[in-house]
């Protein structure tokens, strides 16, 4: 057993009182011990955030752009050292995991053009009379001291997320990782130890749920990034006072297959939106919606997709479904199908447990009250729903508490621009799955998926405050 991993506060490698192991979901096996932060080192990292904010927005765009460039390097040269140990303890499939780790350069390569284009804006102001000399100016300036609280699902590309867009805009930001991953967050610390930043730019610090919110509630930091369960974001905003909030939460995305789209591609796409990390992902394909006229072939189409899903050990590159993220999850997973069936759903694949790994399944007769529809599953679960009408369907996929990504297969697009107009979400995907996101595209949701916007340029907006000069100009003397 290695030494327990130290967490990261103003540059230096610390250790708390209190270790916490991380189990590998797969085989359940200890990976390692973390040590955990306590009271003193919280408020060592939160002091250790706001010196650094003063450093950070003192920073030059250039520097600010080699600074993410050497973090995007630094990824990449580690590359397979982060994959090995993301699969290690969240039980991605090593593919999905190497994916994940070339995004995470990517965002970090993103953020850093992104830096040196932060835009400002000119404003006449001589509308009214006794305006005619006024001129405005308005620029972006840094928020301040960030928080970032991330999930356990993408280990390294949600705290890339948080990290990349708060340095482009000139501040610092402490991360709180989830429990569950927090040596790909810690790993990542070592590289951003090489970039050069003033120390404390970036502090990680693993802690339990009761200093977190000790965290969230003070006032030091001026903007909270959450990206987790819907219960808890809203319980966290709730206690946030005036600082500001962007909230990334859950969702059960939906897809419309219309009569007239690919039905082969539709299904093949919905198969790997369903099902890729075992559905653990807040777009992740949960509810599909057929057209009645092709339902039927549709649904026998998706099943062979589906079928050929290889489930099990993560570390095989042949793997899509892999385990959950622990027995809880599991247990959870297997009840609700359970209670589905009760309640008249059929399973049409799958269903069983095998250890920690669920079966891809797919189920008919669900109905919108059932907690498989209704609620976000978070794991390898689809529904298949057959509808009549174009309006109808609409009105069902809206039927949500939440809002975050929607999918419509069709060729027809003035059905396209209709759902686009109608359906209560943050992004309408045509000819694509919900399960769709480019790391530079505006990414969030409505109702109970949240508030704010994610994506690198999307969130340096979130993490800066306008800014204006008014200038009263008067003619030079002699002119």
């Amino acid at each position: 057993m290695q030494e327990p991993r130290p967490f990261l506060i103003g540059g230096q490698w610390r250790h708390g009182e209190t270790l916490v192991p991380v189990n590998n979901p797969y085989t359940g096996k200890l990976i390692a011990e973390v040590s955990n932060a306590g009271p003193t080192d919280a408020e060592a990292a939160i002091q250790s955030t706001v010196d650094a904010a003063v450093a950070m927005k003192a920073l030059p765009s250039h520097a600010r752009y080699h600074a993410l460039q050497k973090i995007a390097g630094g990824i990449y040269d580690r590359r397979e050292e982060f994959a090995r140990l993301m699969m290690a303890e969240s039980g991605k499939p090593i593919t999905d995991a190497k994916r994940e780790v070339n995004r995470a350069v990517q965002t970090f390569t993103i953020a850093a053009e992104e830096a040196k284009r932060i835009p400002g804006e000119v404003i006449p102001l001589d509308w009214t009379p006794g305006t005619d000399s006024h001129l405005g100016i308005l620029r972006r300036a840094p928020i301040g001291p960030v928080l970032g609280i991330t999930p356990f699902n993408f280990p390294l590309n949600l705290v890339a997320h948080k990290v990349a867009p708060a340095l482009a805009a000139g501040n610092s930001i402490l991360i709180k990782p989830a429990p569950q991953t927090p040596l790909t967050a810690l790993l990542l610390g070592e590289v951003v130890q090489e970039a050069g930043l003033p120390p404390g730019a970036v502090n990680i610090i693993p802690c339990d749920n009761a200093l977190a919110e000790q965290l969230v509630v003070d006032p030091r930091f001026k903007l909270l990034s959450f990206t987790g369960s819907a219960a808890i974001g809203w319980m966290l905003k709730a206690k946030c006072g005036k600082k500001k909030v962007v909230l990334e939460l859950g969702g059960n995305a939906g897809v419309i297959v219309e009569s007239d789209a690919d039905i082969e591609f539709a299904a093949q796409r919905c198969a790997v939106g369903g099902f890729g990390y075992a559905g653990q992902t807040c777009i992740s394909v949960q509810r599909i919606f057929v057209h009645h006229s092709i339902a039927d072939l549709f649904t026998t189409k998706l099943l062979l997709q589906v079928a050929r899903l290889k489930a099990g050990d993560p570390s095989d590159d042949s793997t899509v479904v892999g385990p959950l993220i622990d027995p809880a999850a599991t247990a959870r997973i297997e009840s609700w199908i359970g209670e589905a069936v009760s309640q008249g759903a059929r399973v049409l694949l799958g269903g069983k447990r095998m250890g920690s790994v669920m079966e891809a399944t797919v189920l008919s007769h669900v109905t919108p009250t059932m907690k498989v529809s209704c609620q976000e599953v978070f794991g390898p679960i689809v529904t298949v729903t057959p509808y009549r009408h174009f309006g109808e369907v609409i009105t069902a996929l809206n039927q949500s508490d939440f809002g975050l990504h929607a999918g419509l297969f069709t060729q027809d697009v003035n059905k396209i621009f209709h759902a686009f107009r109608h359906l209560e979400v943050g992004a309408v995907l045509a000819n694509e799955i919900p399960t769709f996101r480019a790391d530079h595209m505006p990414y969030g949701g409505v109702k109970d998926s949240g508030i704010g916007r994610e994506g690198v340029r999307a969130a340096i907006e979130e993490m800066t405050e306008p800014r204006m000069l008014v200038l009263n100009l008067k003619p030079p003397t002699g002119a």
